[in-house]
């Protein structure tokens, strides 16, 4: 978690009340931080990631005045109309590299030593958290004054980039400062291998930055004599850089900035940055008392999330744009319970008397797996992540499948929706290794369920491959048969097709439920072309089992 160190003479006088060191200390531990240390005018706190919003003496202190009840309810940032000049230019070129941007101009700022550290480690707090040490945003903060307006974000070859880095003394090009620069060489990794490197660059094609490396020495640097900044966001996610870049120009609007829009040009999309208009959430009333253990009329509610920042009208809460972290009912419910008080639950033992055991869906697992490895099989744990080229392609079937909106590589970037693909990955990384190969997983996969709460529905599954020189349709259903007379279950087979499987050789296994047939399975001979996808040269058999369905009809 980061942790960030807070002079405690300007957060006193943004909270609006100088409270006791004890009382101090007690309030900054129940807003939902660790508080580490007070040492003289030092505040040392550990902020969850969670939480972005409070990495700074502004952030910090809004949502501690708001919480002790000094400065309560939705704090209202009025963003000014643009010059006709605020605007950035995005190169189709970017998207090869960094494809969005979010941006900002905040005005009528002054500086010294300490606003100016506080706006660095604000910046460096978020670079390591949201950031993720900036894979997925980057940050530059310029002085206006020394750049003509618009901007354009665009990317050159590297060697066709050449400016002074900050801290520097002498021009490079793109691949130097990545070679002999400090920070360059840090963050080399981030643009390593890439045929261009992005930059912003003003109307006289003055440099900015090559981000996410390192602003330029001259344009990139600001100082007590800066009045006006000129901020970028770079990355991958334009909500994600949209929500950090309002996280910062609230953060410079209290220490007395004026936030001006900016017209961001992607072609012939036009976005307006940054918007600062608070998102409205339903509340659920009976899910937060609930969840709480407690019974808090509505007029109750309204001042607990009030104390949290937030504005409540017409049973809908109105979210502040630079919080982060609101993605479901249970986030409310957290922070009304904050609000409330932990330390005004009361403890209570449970009206119940249980004695703990394992899970009856657990146990019919363990016992499925333990009649496969009596069967001479190797249990077998794969990831739930993987590539469409492995899941659908290599096996002939289309699968729908759950896409990662934010994969970090190609390698793994969906959801499975079955298992068995898993199994032949395993298989074709051990063509070395002696034969037979008799493997298994119980794994979950994940489909696309618009019943469900979060869009997707899991399920439990059971994938075997047997693979070996003599291995056909007739071994894998005696293993099969091995499993479900374990199980003291019955069954129907019959003919199917399946573009994974052999055609004539692959079938559709069904239980009995409540006097209804009900696929559970397919088992067959694995298509010789799958085999070849794969790389492997050794007949494949497998099965596929619902266990999540099967374990209901037997409950049935």
């Amino acid at each position: 978690m980061p942790t960030i160190t807070l002079n405690k003479d300007v957060l006193e006088k943004l909270v609006g009340k100088k409270l006791a060191l004890e009382q101090l200390k007690d309030r900054i531990s129940m807003l939902g931080t660790d508080l580490e240390k007070i040492e003289g005018n030092e505040i040392v706190v550990e902020v969850f990631p969670n939480r972005p919003d409070m990495l700074s003496e502004q952030g910090f202190a809004r949502a501690l005045s708001s919480f002790i009840g000094v400065k309560t309810g939705l704090r209202k940032y009025n963003v000014r109309k643009r010059e006709k000049n605020y605007k950035v230019i995005i190169n189709e070129s970017v998207k090869k590299v960094r494809p969005f941007t979010a941006c900002a101009i905040v005005t009528n700022l002054k500086f010294d030593d300490e606003k100016i550290r506080e706006i660095i480690q604000i910046q460096e707090k978020l670079h390591i958290g949201m950031g993720r040490d900036r894979k997925k945003l980057a940050i530059g903060i310029y002085p206006l004054e020394e750049i003509t307006l618009p901007i354009t974000y665009t990317a050159k070859k590297p060697k066709e980039i050449r400016f002074v880095p900050l801290e520097s003394d002498k021009e490079m090009n793109g691949l130097e400062i990545l070679q002999k620069h400090p920070t360059g060489k840090d963050y080399a990794h981030l643009l390593e291998g890439k045929e261009v490197f992005p930059i912003f660059m003003d109307t006289k094609n003055e440099i900015l930055s090559m981000p996410p490396i390192i602003n330029s020495h001259k344009t990139g640097k600001i100082s007590e004599k800066t009045k006006e900044v000129f901020i970028e966001f770079s990355g991958f996610d334009y909500d994600i850089l949209s929500k950090g870049l309002n996280i910062l120009v609230t953060a410079l609007a209290d220490m007395g900035g004026e936030i001006y829009e900016m017209e961001l040009v992607y072609g012939k999309k036009k976005v307006v940055s940054p918007d600062l208009k608070p998102v409205e959430w339903n509340l659920d009333i009976k899910y937060i008392n609930k969840m709480l253990g407690l019974e808090l009329s509505e007029g109750k509610i309204k001042e607990l999330l009030e104390r949290m920042g937030y504005d409540y009208k017409n049973k809908k809460v109105l979210v502040p744009a630079y919080r982060t972290d609101i993605l479901h009912q249970i986030d409310f419910a957290e922070d009304i319970a904050i609000a409330y008080g932990y330390e005004n639950f009361e403890p209570e033992i449970p009206n119940v008397s249980t004695i703990g055991e394992e899970d009856r869906f657990e146990e019919f697992k363990s016992r499925i797996a333990n009649v496969l490895i009596g069967l001479g099989l190797l249990e077998t744990n794969t990831y739930n992540l993987t590539n469409k080229e492995d899941h659908n392609k290599k096996m002939l079937f289309e699968a729908d499948v759950v896409e990662l909106e934010n994969a970090l590589t190609k390698e793994y970037s969906v959801l499975r929706t079955w298992i068995i693909p898993s199994l032949m990955k395993v298989l074709s990384e051990n063509t070395n290794r002696e034969y037979p190969q008799n493997i298994f997983e119980n794994g979950i996969i994940f489909k696309k369920d618009k019943n469900a709460e979060t869009g997707i529905a899991e399920n439990d599954r059971l994938g075997v491959a047997l693979c070996g020189q003599n291995i056909d349709f007739t071994r894998i259903k005696q293993v099969f048969d091995a499993l479900i007379n374990a199980l003291d279950l019955k069954y129907e087979s019959k003919e199917t097709e399946h573009s994974s499987f052999i055609p004539g050789r692959v079938a559709r296994i069904s239980v009995n439920d409540k006097g209804k047939s009900k696929g559970v399975a397919y088992i067959g001979e694995i298509h010789p072309k799958v085999l070849e996808n794969f790389g492997i040269e050794m007949p494949v058999s497998s099965f596929e089992l619902n266990l999540t369905d099967l374990y209901e009809a037997i409950k049935k």
